[in-house]
């Protein structure tokens, strides 16, 4: 997957200018960059939540599933945290087991049947990590997915990301911690 001459402005403010990236299946690319760099308009253009005012986004393969964890945690507030997690899958399929589990190792098995609104930043932050999961995509879009994590739990969802890394699979990460580059094994491109 590449991007091509991606540019991308907000009235006179040029975020974006001419930006070509390769992404690798099967790594993960870790963005860095100053605040107002456009790493998460990036990461939106890359998601088709915006256009780009010019360039091209390039898939390797037709398949163009994306999962994404964005910096809000976007979860239902009256729904429980299972349901939220369930909310991204096939309905026709069952994958309550599958989610209890992606819960349970994320640390929240004994809060599965929380509403999302009774749940602390970090146990929302948790559940919106394992909602991008269980979702079936080509593309997992991170964006500060780590913010808000307590130093014991940190390691616990980033080897859960790594886990999941598939030789077919793109992984996006906007992060502002180069341990955390380091820790997923992450090539770093900076954005400036």
């Amino acid at each position: 997957m590449k991007i091509l001459n991606i540019s991308k402005s907000f009235g006179d403010k040029k975020v974006l200018e001419n930006i070509n990236l390769t992404f690798a299946a099967g790594e993960v690319t870790c963005i860095m960059g100053a605040s107002g760099s456009g790493k998460t308009t990036l990461l939106n253009i890359l998601a088709g939540l915006m256009p780009p005012d010019s360039g091209d986004v390039i898939w390797d393969s037709t398949s163009k599933k994306i999962s994404m964890v964005f910096q809000e945690d976007r979860l239902l507030s009256w729904e429980t945290a299972l349901n939220n997690v369930l909310f991204v899958t096939n309905p026709a399929r069952n994958y309550i087991e599958q989610a209890k589990k992606l819960l349970s190792e994320a640390g929240l098995g004994d809060s599965i049947n929380k509403k999302a609104a009774k749940l602390s930043g970090g146990m929302k932050r948790r559940v919106a990590i394992c909602r991008a999961l269980i979702a079936d995509y080509d593309l997992l879009i991170l964006d500060e997915p780590f913010k808000g994590l307590d130093a014991k739990i940190k390691p616990v969802i980033m080897n859960m990301i790594k886990a999941r890394i598939d030789a077919n699979k793109y992984v996006l990460c906007v992060t502002h911690d180069a341990s955390e580059v380091e820790y997923l094994k992450g090539r770093l491109v900076k954005l400036l």
